[in-house]
């Protein structure tokens, strides 16, 4: 049976986390638990941010995406993977896989340039703060973040573009829980050698020019900080960026672990993955609700008219 890029392969079947029978069912409902913290927590956030004039700001704008992003990316995947731990055998159509793929890469990519916004924000928060609200003015944010879903528009378009080229003949066991580009390259009876140069270019972009504006951003921030008299102010000043530097570590951190690390079995970059996939949304929220005043301020006041 053909497909309509020429492929023999219909659909693809998912291997999962691990093919072990007695782990199933215990991570079922550990994932299950950490898709609803994830759903709870960003999408909590998001409708905070969004009914709460007073968090409607370019700081917090750009939270109300970064935890819309990671909503969306969760759900990707999450609803397929818990199915995976209770079903016998759990395939995926080549369409649905490719559409999985894709969004999969928007989000991840999204997430990228949206923590490279903030890093900005940040900066001109500290470093410019007589200036915050006219250099940051909703155009910009707007601007900004519009520049993020395009370039992860692009991104993701290229990838599965070059996946959509390829020919999978025979095999069609995808050794991961989500089908992802190098469990799907290695699947492929064609040449994938124009996909590994579109990964090194799109790769390679995607990691240079946000990693190197949120260390400049970083350097510009710490240089005024250090300049800062008053220890209180230093605190402040802190204080106003360590969530976003929490939340950059974890995700770069994880995502470069896992794809950096070359001496991973297939096995053990899945147990890597799930960091990066699916613990890294869950902690967003917990980090920016549990670390920020204005979010408790918010929260309570919500608490408060429940009551009455």
């Amino acid at each position: 049976m053909l497909v309509g890029n020429g492929s023999l392969v219909t659909e693809f079947v998912l291997a999962g986390l691990t093919d072990r029978s007695e782990l199933q069912l215990p991570l079922f409902y550990v994932f299950l638990m950490i898709y609803i913290v994830t759903v709870v927590g960003n999408f909590g956030l998001v409708t905070l941010i969004g009914l709460n004039p007073h968090l409607h700001t370019p700081m917090y704008y750009f939270l109300f995406n970064l935890s819309f992003i990671d909503f969306c990316c969760s759900s990707v995947f999450s609803p397929k993977m818990l199915m995976n731990f209770v079903s016998e055998k759990n395939t995926i159509s080549y369409v649905g896989c490719m559409t999985q793929l894709f969004f999969f890469l928007f989000f991840v990519i999204s997430e990228c340039y949206m923590l490279t916004s903030m890093a900005y924000d940040r900066y001109v928060a500290i470093c410019n703060p007589l200036l915050y609200k006219v250099t940051m003015s909703p155009h910009v944010c707007f601007m900004l973040s519009s520049a993020s879903y395009g370039m992860a528009f692009v991104g993701a378009s290229a990838h599965t573009g070059c996946m959509l080229r390829l020919t999978f003949c025979n095999a069609n066991v995808i050794n991961h829980y989500l089908c992802d580009i190098l469990p799907l390259l290695q699947l492929s009876c064609t040449s994938t050698y124009v996909n590994e140069v579109v990964i090194l270019i799109v790769v390679g972009i995607n990691i240079t020019v946000p990693s190197f504006t949120i260390l400049i951003s970083y350097v510009f921030i710490l240089v005024n900080i250090f300049n800062i008299k008053s220890t209180q102010g230093r605190s402040k000043a802190f204080s106003t960026c360590s969530s976003h530097i929490m939340a950059i570590s974890l995700f770069f951190g994880s995502g470069a672990f896992m794809y950096l690390n070359h001496s991973e079995s297939m096995e053990q970059g899945k147990v890597s993955s799930v960091f990066y996939t699916n613990v890294v949304p869950m902690l967003n929220p917990l980090i920016y609700s549990l670390r920020n005043k204005d979010v408790k301020i918010a929260l309570k006041k919500v608490f408060e008219k429940q009551k009455y």
